[in-house]
């Protein structure tokens, strides 16, 4: 049983890892769009193509409050939760199967 604990583990990490890289990318999103990008610059267009998906439902669910955009702050939050709720339960699991 002590192998499917350890590969709980493991896709825990990973998902560990994959949202803290993600939230870093939005952050990056939200301070670049305060300055004016060249928008053919690659790492701005990588940097749209990566977050858009997920801030554009957040912005309309949410919309622009006092001409601020607040969708990069609420997926931060939800990025948080999940870092907490999932996979920190994924990795107690773990740890009660070895």
């Amino acid at each position: 049983m002590f192998v499917a604990g350890n590969a709980l583990t493991a896709v825990a990490t990973i998902i560990d890892y994959v949202l803290w890289l993600y939230m870093w990318v939005v952050i990056a999103r939200a301070l670049i769009s305060w300055v004016n990008p060249d928008p053919w610059n690659p790492i701005v267009q990588f940097l749209n193509r990566a977050t858009e998906p997920v801030l554009a439902p957040i912005r309309r669910w949410v919309g622009v409050r006092m001409g601020m955009d607040l969708a990069p702050i609420v997926v931060i939050l939800i990025i948080t939760f999940l870092q907490i709720a999932v996979v920190d339960s994924l990795k107690e699991l773990a740890m009660r199967m070895n």
